[in-house]
């Protein structure tokens, strides 16, 4: 977890620490904005729409003042092409899991801020605001330990509708199943140790997954494609079909429930 990296005016020059100051200030300003627009009776499609509106504004604005000279891909803001020449591109997504946002006491949705460089993500934040924690790159989450064998894997999903890799999976290596919201706090919950798979089939866009690949990955944990590709962010098509974050003695055990032709 980071340390309590404040946002301020001096320019912050460590990518790592401005990745988690800025998931850690917008967190916190949309978990006071939550507050208020609850308070008023504010509609679900209100306090989304709000939520999402002032998160992007917010990293907008903060990414114009410490790195005016780089690219951005955020969820809410209109795409440019001139990202896909640049060297430096930022990726944000200010508002991941605005369902979980809208419904009063649900505490899985997160900030997402990723940094992509020359080809990789080379720093990353990710935000619970409702929790009070960062996740970052640097310093990073001590990896995590082995899965005690007196229990069976814990396996990470949607809320709603378990894509058809989680049921290969789950099936199995027979997997006791947790669902949550947000693609960031799913991710997230295997990096705190509190699941130990994450598959998804059902695709995502490029500001659901690079945040939480680069935490999970600088923890320690295996990130992927559901075939074993590396994630290849930055592209002119921002959709990724699929996505593996798992602790590293579940890799095997996944790829082959995946995979195999029985």
């Amino acid at each position: 977890m980071t340390t309590d990296v404040e946002l301020t005016q001096e320019p912050i020059l460590d990518d790592h620490l401005l990745a988690a100051a800025l998931a850690r200030a917008a967190g916190q300003q949309l978990q006071e904005l939550r507050t208020v627009l609850f308070a008023q009776g504010s509609t679900q499609w209100h306090v989304k729409d709000t939520g999402d509106e002032v998160g992007h504004r917010f990293l907008m604005e903060a990414l114009a003042h410490h790195r005016p000279n780089d690219a951005v891909l955020s969820e809410e803001g209109a795409d440019n092409n001139k990202r896909l020449s640049a060297n430096r591109v930022w990726i944000i997504d200010p508002l991941d899991g605005t369902n979980e946002y809208s419904e009063e006491g649900r505490g899985d949705w997160a900030i997402h801020v990723a940094l992509w460089e020359d080809g990789e993500l080379t720093a990353g934040a990710v935000a619970l605001p409702v929790l009070g924690i960062t996740l970052s790159t640097d310093p990073a989450t001590k990896p995590v330990l082995p899965a005690p064998l007196a229990r069976k894997p814990r396996l990470i999903t949607s809320r709603n509708r378990a894509p058809y890799s989680a049921h290969l999976v789950a099936n199995a290596i027979d997997c006791d199943a947790i669902r949550m919201g947000s693609a960031g706090a799913k991710a997230m919950a295997v990096v705190l140790g509190e699941a130990d798979i994450y598959v998804h089939d059902g695709g995502m866009h490029q500001w659901d997954s690079a945040a939480p690949v680069a935490v999970a990955r600088a923890a320690g944990l295996h990130t992927s494609r559901i075939d074993g590709s590396p994630f290849v962010y930055n592209q002119r098509e921002t959709w990724l079909p699929d996505l593996i974050i798992c602790r590293p003695e579940f890799v095997e055990p996944v790829m082959k429930a995946l995979w195999s032709d029985d």
